[in-house]
């Protein structure tokens, strides 16, 4: 694929051949995605105007966000009826991914596969997901709109958790503001302890107390002990 930028939000994207396609189509452009090799750099959920040429002529614009920068690439997701787009590129019917449950499908996805897929799956989808051992994988799920709060609460109870996780479920009120979602992070050892003593006044007192009594975060504990001597 010959990768041009155009403008500061703008590239055009040329297939050099109809196999080309049909991979990228297997790849990427089924799940309504489209890996950009480019070394051009891009902001993350920047907003680009795209231009696809396929090897016979046939041409698309379509608009795209940047899911992730990748090394050598961007992990973008595109707007519109990806089959749509395929044949305005070419001609030829594409094969579409061959059925089976998602946990098989899944399993088979290159990690950018899946950081792309993450933003837009559905709820059975979104649990395998969860359980994955890349923390870009988890942010990226977090930009679902169709996450539910229980949902969250499992990412937040993730051993990969990370800083930046746990800040992109902090800064959202929908989430933080739920007593689940930050009983799950207080007691996840993955939690920046920063974020677990903003929490800890938050709780009941039923919690603070069983952080008192118990684990082995010392800081922890002796900010719950702090708090229960202040009260009258």
């Amino acid at each position: 694929m010959k990768v041009t930028r155009t403008a500061p939000a703008a590239f055009t994207a040329e297939f050099e051949s109809d196999e080309e396609l049909r991979a990228e189509h297997a790849a990427n452009l089924s799940f309504g995605a489209l890996a950009l090799p480019t070394e051009e750099s891009v902001a993350r959920e920047a907003a680009l105007a795209v231009t696809l040429r396929g090897a016979g002529g046939g041409e698309a614009q379509v608009k795209a966000t940047v899911v992730a920068a990748l090394p050598g690439k961007l992990a973008l997701q595109i707007d519109g009826n990806p089959d749509e787009i395929v044949k305005r590129l070419s001609a030829a019917a594409e094969e579409k991914p061959a059925p089976g449950n998602a946990w098989d499908r899944l399993r088979g996805l290159s990690q950018m596969e899946k950081l792309l897929l993450a933003v837009k799956a559905d709820r059975s989808e979104r649990a395998i997901l969860a359980q994955d051992n890349d923390p870009r994988v988890l942010l990226s799920l977090l930009r679902n709109p169709r996450l539910t709060v229980d949902e969250v609460v499992r990412v937040a109870k993730s051993s990969f958790l990370t800083f930046q996780v746990a800040d992109v479920i902090m800064k959202a009120s929908q989430w933080s503001g739920n007593l689940d979602v930050r009983v799950a992070l207080i007691h996840n050892p993955k939690t920046p302890p920063a974020f677990q003593m903003r929490i800890l006044p938050t709780l009941p007192e039923a919690e603070i107390r069983n952080i008192a009594r118990g684990g082995t975060n010392m800081a922890l504990k002796t900010a719950a002990l702090r708090i229960l001597q202040s009260k009258p």
